[in-house]
């Protein structure tokens, strides 16, 4: 069973990520998703094991896409952050785009 994180951890995060970084949300869902033609991306909710996004295609299909984290289980909300850098660097990686340093 993974971990599961506080209401406090998951708000934050998600208002991070979708208020901060729309543009990695959709990067990671179109380098990530069954689904081709990605053109919307939400970060929905995450645990230990991974994150998920909402998705919308080109042509209206909807999806819910759950990616585990490239680490491997966490149990830390600063763990959150890592995983998702390291989530975001395999999507550059996987679609050939460069990736922007990282703070």
């Amino acid at each position: 069973m993974p971990h599961t994180f506080d209401d406090a951890a998951l708000t934050g995060v998600l208002g991070h990520m979708n208020d901060d970084h729309a543009d990695d949300n959709l990067l990671i869902a179109r380098a990530f998703s069954p689904l081709p033609d990605v053109i919307s991306s939400e970060m929905v909710t995450f645990d230990g094991a991974a994150g998920q996004w909402r998705i919308i295609t080109a042509d209206g299909a909807e999806d819910v896409i759950r990616v585990p984290w490239p680490g491997g289980d966490i149990t830390e909300r600063r763990e959150v952050r890592r995983e998702i850098v390291a989530l975001y660097d395999e999507a550059c990686a996987r679609l050939g785009v460069t990736p922007r340093p990282h703070a």
